[in-house]
Formats: structure tokens, sequence, C-alpha cells
């Protein structure tokens, strides 16, 4: 399949840069940051499938060249904007490999916001324009470093609550805690690839199969990380209606009569479900099988809904004390949230179940739009900024400090001010730190050269990724 025409893939105004640089400039620096945000971390991950999608090898031929001449001379409805000249040079003396060179921290690193995470510069005089702009591209790295923030900040929240009242190892784990539901919720096809592996770096749960593949493909994944169970939807427990609902649900049962299998069970009345149904005439069914029935409400108020919902298989299945003093459903009988699951919901659930002692291994979450579409690129405030260039063989800081008036009409400097010179990341005693390239030589550069003219030179498998977030 052919690739996306690599010279086409920017935003309209960057096409008159190599212009407006200042006369004499022969190399443009540039650094990408997380400014801020939601979190005061974020992970990096992504940039390995942004390079080998888009990046590496000829990243365009004279067919892509000839196909955007002619595009951007309709796009500006003049000739002197589009200069073909800057991109046939890469063409004749690279063979269409980009001659810049990307030096970013290892994927899965979690570095708090306002440090470099990446920088970018041209290693060919002549191509000073072509830093900045690969922006466009390169900055779409928010989202997957994003989507791993978001997952592995809801683990923190997760395993806080696990820690306070439950055994960590029950009913497979924290790892299968939260569900990735996000594939139909995104935008595109790509977005569930890149969101649902950036997902996988902290839980393994996952219906988004295209997340696995994507960490196979791009990062040598050894084995599948997503993993998923038997489980209904709507179109299947309505099919005979609410009379026959109960019928459907003795069907489930005997469909898969050992293992884990998951049943919406809100079609028509979830409490009468629990209650009645599953509590009552099929609960010695339930109970012999060498498995759990994990019950999916899929309406109403997460919290109000959930307690009641326990309130009734409390009653109904009976339930043990754990050794944090927490009450815990039979090992057959567990319980999914998969509506109206975000970041600061989780927190809420979570806390009023351990306000009516409930441990929080009954309870495992589905999550989709607000893991995979509900987030963007001012969630963790991303930006990609020029900090340094060379303009008639002298090499400048470049920076900017905006000023801006606040809600009680005063000038205070912007959050958007950037930073200036080449920079490192540095690791302390204290944590990351990001300071000038001649600052503390004693100190190793955290950022790695990870492609250089075209060249992948330093990649990450998966499994890596991994265990650099989680150690």
């Amino acid at each position: 399949m052919k690739k996306e025409n690599l010279i086409l893939l920017a935003d309209a105004y960057k096409y008159a840069h190599h212009k407006f640089y200042y006369p004499g400039t022969t190399n443009i620096y540039s650094y990408l940051e997380s400014r801020g945000g939601m979190f005061s971390e974020t992970v990096f991950f992504g940039l390995q499938y942004i390079l080998k999608e888009y990046l590496q090898g000829p990243a365009f031929n004279q067919v892509d060249l000839d196909e955007a001449d002619e595009f951007l001379k309709q796009v500006f409805g003049r000739n002197d904007v589009f200069d073909c000249s800057k991109f046939q040079y890469i063409l004749d003396k690279y063979n269409g490999h980009l001659p810049v060179r990307i030096k970013a921290v290892a994927e899965g690193t979690s570095v708090p916001t306002g440090n470099v995470l990446m920088t970018i510069e041209n290693t060919d005089p002549e191509c000073y324009w072509l830093t900045n702009f690969l922006e466009t591209l390169l900055m779409q790295i928010w989202y997957p470093c994003t989507v791993a923030t978001l997952s592995h900040e809801v683990k923190k929240v997760v395993t806080q609550y696990y820690e306070e009242t439950a055994i960590p190892e029950a009913f497979g784990g924290i790892s299968f805690v939260l569900n990735d539901f996000g594939f139909r919720g995104v935008s595109s096809v790509e977005s569930a690839k890149i969101g649902g592996a950036a997902h996988l770096l902290s839980f393994a749960g996952s219906d988004n199969l295209a997340g696995s593949g994507m960490a196979i493909k791009y990062y040598h994944a050894q084995k599948v990380h997503g993993l998923s169970i038997p489980a209904t939807e709507h179109s299947i427990c309505t099919l005979l209606g609410e009379e026959g609902e109960l019928e459907i649900f003795k069907h489930v049962l005997r469909s898969f009569p050992t293992g884990v299998i998951a049943c919406v069970s809100d079609s028509f009345n979830i409490f009468r479900a629990c209650s009645e149904y599953w509590g009552e005439d099929l609960k010695q069914e339930v109970l012999k099988r060498d498995g759990t029935l994990v019950i999916r409400p899929d309406s109403g108020d997460p919290v109000m809904t959930l307690l009641e919902i326990f309130k009734i298989l409390f009653d109904k299945f009976g339930f043990t004390t754990n050794a944090k003093g927490y009450k815990v459903l039979p090992p057959q009988v567990r319980v999914i949230q998969g509506d109206g699951v975000n970041y600061t919901e989780i927190g809420v659930i979570y806390k009023a179940l351990k306000a009516n002692g409930i441990s929080a291994e009954n309870l495992v979450l589905g999550m989709g739009g607000a893991l995979l579409q509900k987030v963007d690129r001012d969630t963790q405030k991303f930006a990609l900024k020029c900090s340094s260039a060379v303009i008639d063989g002298k090499e400048v800081a470049v920076e900017k400090s905006p000023t801006e008036m606040d809600a009680n009409g005063n000038i205070t400097t912007s959050f958007k001010k950037s930073k200036g010179g080449r920079l490192k990341l540095v690791k302390t005693a204290e944590g990351y730190k990001t300071v000038h390239q001649d600052e503390q030589p004693e100190l190793a550069d955290q950022l790695q050269t990870v492609f250089e003219n075209g060249h992948i030179v330093k990649e990450f498998t998966f499994e890596q990724v991994i265990n650099t977030l989680n150690n």
C-alpha cells in the first residue's frame, strides 16, 4: 500500500517558511515538551510508530513531489510559495532520506511536565527549513503520549484502592481492571491502533485488537498484549424480549460453561436481573461454574447503580471479608462498569465502594471514548518550539516569552514561555531536569539519538517500553 505523501503532511503555512527564515540561517534546532496539563507527569510513547510509518527510508519520491507541486499551486493560487527545489535537493542528494537528527527520551519514560522530551535538528545546512516543517507530523505524538499517561494515572488510582481494600492479585490482578472499549469511539482506525497500544503499557484488558496489532508490527511485541473474554451485547440479550431475558441468560451460561464471561444485564431492569435471575433462578448454576460471571450494568448513575447492585449481590450470593476488612463476592461473581467511566469518575466510584465496605476487587472497568477520544493536545499542553539556530555561522539561543493579561487585569508571563538554547534531559537525585547542553557534564543526557538521516538508529520493543514505565 502506498504511503501518504509526506510532502503534503504539514500545515499549509509551513510551505512559505523557507523564505521567512532570516538570510544566513543554516540550522534550526527544536524541542518537544509537555508544558503542564491534567497530570504532573507525561509518559513518552509513540515516536517509533511515527518514524516507521512516515519518516524512515526514502520518505518521498519524484511522483510525490510532482503531485505536491501541482496540489500546492492550487492551494496558494500562486507559484512563489512552495519551492519544489527544496525537496528536489533532498531527493537528488539523499534519495528522499530526510537529513534530520531526532533525539528522544526512552519510550515508556514518565517525565515531569515542563521538561524536554525530544529534539530535532537538520543535519544539512541547506535544509534548515525541514526541522519545523516536520512539526505538524511529529506533534501528533501528543496523542499516544496522552493516552499512555491517562491509562498510567488510572492505574495509580486503582492501585491505591487495591492497596487499601483488596488483595492485589485478586481476579487476575490490577492489570485487568481497566479495559479498553474505545475502538468504536475514536475518529479513525489509526487512532484505535495508536491509542490502544498506549493503553496496553499499563493494562492488559482490551477489546481493541488494533492496539495489540500495532504493538507487534511497530514495536516487535513478543505476544498479543491485549486480552479479552467472551461477552454479550444488547442485541443478544434483548432477542426474546423482556419476558425472555432469563432464557437468554441461561443460554449465555451454557454457551461457555467454564472460564470468565460477561453478560450485559440492564436491558430492562438491572436490579431484577441481579436479584431474581442471577441471584435466584440461576444462582446455583453460577456458583457451580468453573469460572466467573461478570455482570455488566450499562446505564444510570454509576455510583448509585453499583452500590445497589453490590447490595443485592451480597445478599443473594453472600460474601467473605478479606484481610483488610472489606466485603468480597464469591469468586464466581464480579461486576464490570463500562458506562460513564472516566478518570475522575473512577476515583469517585472506588471511594464510594471503600466507604461502603466493598473491596475494589469486586469491580472491573471498561473505558471507551474517555480513554481514547476525550483527550486533546492541551490535555498535557504539548508544544514543539525552536530553541536554537545557527545564523551566519553563529549559534543563537531562540525563545519566546509572551505576556498575557490575567482575570484581574494584571500583565503576566504566559505559561507558553519557551526554553532557549540546545537542551539535554538529565536525571538527578530529585528526578528529571532539563538543562542546557553544556551544563552538568557529569550527568548523562537521557535523550538518545533515535533517527538520523532517514534511518532509525535506536528501537524499543514493546516489552522494553512496559518495563521502562513500570520500573
